[in-house]
């Protein structure tokens, strides 16, 4: 395993297409950026093209996908073969889709899942203590009770944190959670965020959180990409994101309500076709310490 400062993410110029009855759609163009262990966020608008860059580094597209690099550590994500995959996803790299109602198996119990998603990189013997302990870890109170449940019986808090632990089996370095707290309430949404910020920190992971709100990644993440029409049109450091220059992110910050800074009508944000199509923003290195 590289060592903490190490770059473990390296993308270069990744492009998206799909083939339509229209013609080619291009979803994702020439993105780039590195990362290391931190909670690097990607936030856009709906069609922005920030799900299907999540998607892509783990080959879960259905796009057809060019780059100069993708690489996870030294090795290439580019054309590997299913059992190079097997080594990768859920084992190194694993993601929490957006909504557990949709991801989680209807007729398999929480525990068949867990057991199922560990099975191949634990012992037999370890599996379920393991998927116990994880359940745990998800700060679930009664582990045993989640464990034999079905998912109709756990409501949409307690399925996200499942769907976590599940991808949590295999201790991954790289976890890419797709909006994991939109279908959420305020109060369980603050509790997902601090599990996942307590698992980046004990378990030394790298965390994209993939999210559609600004003022929420602005206090949760170390770094955010911007993307517009499958573009990156600005990188910033979190805590400098009122600062950004581009008139997207400033125009998405003017739309997002903050207590601390009322206004009696919100901006109506204006978009220009021309940001789509402009050349891709500066590929956004791993800062040198993100204090991760």
């Amino acid at each position: 395993m590289q060592e903490k400062s190490g770059i473990i993410l390296d993308v270069e110029d990744l492009n998206i297409r799909f083939d339509t009855p229209k013609g080619e759609f291009h979803a994702v163009k020439d993105v780039s950026f590195r990362m290391r262990r931190e909670k690097l966020a990607i936030v856009g608008e709906s069609g922005s093209g920030k799900t299907q860059t999540g998607r892509a580094i783990l080959g879960l597209t259905q796009g057809r996908i060019s780059a100069k690099r993708l690489a996870f550590h030294d090795t290439s994500l580019l054309g590997l073969d299913a059992a190079g995959w097997r080594q990768i996803r859920g084992r190194r790299i694993a993601m929490v889709m957006q909504d557990p109602k949709y991801s989680l198996n209807p007729v398999m119990t929480i525990g068949d899942q867990l057991i199922e998603a560990g099975q191949r990189s634990l012992a037999p013997g370890s599996v379920r203590s393991r998927a116990l302990e994880m359940l745990e870890a998800v700060k679930i109170r009664d582990p045993l009770r989640v464990f034999n449940a079905w998912p109709h019986e756990l409501s949409g808090g307690m399925g996200q944190r499942a769907m976590i632990a599940m991808m949590l089996m295999a201790e991954p370095e790289l976890l890419i959670a797709d909006e994991p707290t939109s279908a959420l309430d305020v109060t369980v949404r603050l509790q997902v965020l601090a599990i996942l910020d307590d698992l980046v920190k004990t378990r030394d992971m790298g965390l994209i959180f993939i999210s559609h709100d600004l003022n929420l990644v602005r206090t949760f993440c170390d770094r955010v990409l911007i993307m517009y029409g499958g573009r990156v049109v600005e990188t910033r450091m979190a805590r400098d994101l009122r600062a950004a220059t581009h008139p997207y992110t400033q125009g998405l910050l003017a739309c997002s309500p903050e207590i601390d800074r009322p206004t009696r009508r919100l901006a109506t944000l204006q978009r220009d076709p021309a940001w789509a199509e402009a050349p891709a923003a500066a590929p956004g290195a791993a800062p040198a310490d993100t204090g991760s």
